[in-house]
């Protein structure tokens, strides 16, 4: 049987009036199931939209969070180098290691714990910069498949755009609760 066909924006209606998912299955004239499945895929779609409408000012900023990560990094980098030479004898590397108050401590127990420490910030830094190249990619393959369009017909480019921006306009009133 064919996926029953739901006017989107009118299923968002009912739903933001408070119709009951039955209300709405007589309305589209179709199960209460299609009327659910409809909804999530109304509501995948729209984060999917979301994501990708707000993805390029993540980019834009170069989110604070990698310089935030690197910070810390350093920190825990400079913790490992100290307890390294101090280790090794370097008394000076005790003193700064007794001032941070970290050298009455098992040397090889904050070694470790600067290491974990290391990996993972290393960790979510890699995670953050595969989300900004995947973001990124998908804005790239926007506009080459635009561009490519809009050379082979500008008039389909343009419908395309009037497309989107029309879908955007009516997601832009859509409230989310």
């Amino acid at each position: 049987m064919p996926k029953p066909k739901f006017d989107r924006v009118k299923l968002n209606q009912l739903v933001r009036a408070g119709k009951s998912q039955r209300e709405i299955a007589q309305y589209f004239k179709v199960s209460d199931a299609a009327v659910s499945r409809a909804r999530k895929e109304l509501n995948l779609a729209v984060v999917k939209n979301l994501s990708l409408e707000n993805a390029h000012r993540v980019v834009d900023k170069n989110i604070n969070a990698i310089e935030q990560l690197q910070k810390i990094n350093n920190a825990a980098n400079e913790i490992l180098d100290l307890v390294m030479c101090w280790m090794r004898g370097d008394k000076e590397a005790l003193q700064v290691l007794e001032e941070k108050g970290l050298a009455n401590r098992d040397h090889r127990e904050v070694a470790l714990k600067a290491m974990a420490e290391i990996r993972g910030q290393l960790k979510l830094q890699l995670e953050i910069f595969q989300a900004l190249y995947d973001v990124s990619a998908v804005a790239e393959f926007q506009k080459e498949v635009l561009t490519a369009i809009g050379e082979a017909s500008p008039d389909v480019r343009d419908q395309i755009i009037r497309n989107l921006q029309k879908t955007r306009a009516i997601r832009a009133t859509l409230k989310f609760d």
